[in-house]
């Protein structure tokens, strides 16, 4: 595949002669186009729906996810996958990330090992990848060599394997069981896909972790429910949560939440199963940590 031939190399006519607008202009253009993105987004909806499913089943059955990515799309996954932890108090293992140069190439640009097949392999061969994995692969292009030889590698061993694109065809999507592709166009500056495929691929992402995690019962009605509660900020957050879903007072709250084990799940299912804190602990197990099913005493379910 010739990298001209891509949609996301093409030439934008709506931003012919970028380099001699205003400020004002450049902005317009920009936004412009950014609204092109979640329509893109749109059309991958089903696709997006499987794989979080995927991932919920996963995660549920002792699995993780695992993203492989490069440059602007390894940068994308990263950030995805480190923010798991604190927003739905997951495991580091159970959200993880490969970037084609190391953690280093998050902040300094290592991008020569995109082209080595060599190395994807290398890289996701050292997670040992397994039938309870799923392996998705970024690549705005559909071509990285690093990112389509890591997502084949995965799929050989077993591991179920998506991928997020921006164009149709691709070696990696032939490479992945499910292709999410989100056609954004041509950049406003040509070739630069940290602008609306990244855009792109932060949408996507934001529904894979978010999707599952609501799945497996982390959310409770659109409550973060499993915020860890880490620093000052958090703490309040976990507060204002259960003031919100019990309707009690600042003091009541802060009480539960006290006797739960700075917990806010436990807390909630104290409060609105009227148990007490063994019993919410037992219930949360029961459920593999469904806030809604532990507050039901319904267990892990299916």
């Amino acid at each position: 595949m010739d990298i001209h031939d891509l949609t996301t190399e093409t030439p934008n006519e709506a931003s012919q002669g970028f380099d001699t607008k205003s400020a004002l202009e450049i902005a317009k253009i920009i936004n412009h186009e950014d609204q092109k993105v979640a329509a893109a987004v749109k059309k991958a909806l089903p696709e997006i729906a499987e794989v979080i499913d995927w991932v919920a089943r996963s995660i549920r059955d002792g699995g993780r996810l695992i993203y492989i990515g490069a440059g602007s799309s390894g940068r994308i996954a990263s950030l995805d996958a480190c923010e798991c932890p604190p927003y739905f108090s997951t495991s580091p293992q159970t959200v993880q990330y490969i970037m084609a140069g190391g953690p280093k190439a998050l902040a300094s640009p290592v991008e020569v090992n995109e082209d080595s097949e060599e190395l994807g392999k290398r890289d996701i061969a050292r997670r040992r990848p397994s039938r309870k994995d799923v392996v998705i692969g970024l690549s705005a292009s559909g071509r990285t060599p690093y990112v389509v030889a890591a997502v084949a590698y995965a799929r050989e061993r077993g591991a179920r394997t998506a991928c997020i694109t921006c164009n149709q065809g691709t070696p990696l999507a032939e490479a992945s069981d499910i292709a999410i592709v989100a056609e954004v166009g041509p950049e406003v500056v040509s070739g630069s896909t940290r602008m609306k495929a990244a855009t792109s691929q932060k949408m996507i992402t934001n529904m894979i972790t978010t999707g599952a995690m609501t799945r497996l019962g982390y959310v409770y009605e659109n409550l973060m429910v499993n915020v860890h509660m880490q620093n000052s900020k958090l703490i309040e957050r976990g507060i204002g949560i259960l003031i919100r879903a019990c309707q009690i007072g600042r003091d009541e709250a802060v009480n539960v939440i006290k006797s739960a084990g700075r917990s806010v799940p436990v807390a909630l299912v104290m409060l609105k199963a009227g148990v007490d804190k063994p019993e919410a602990v037992r219930r949360l197990a029961n459920s593999n940590g469904n806030v809604r099913r532990a507050i039901e005493d319904l267990g892990a379910g299916t």
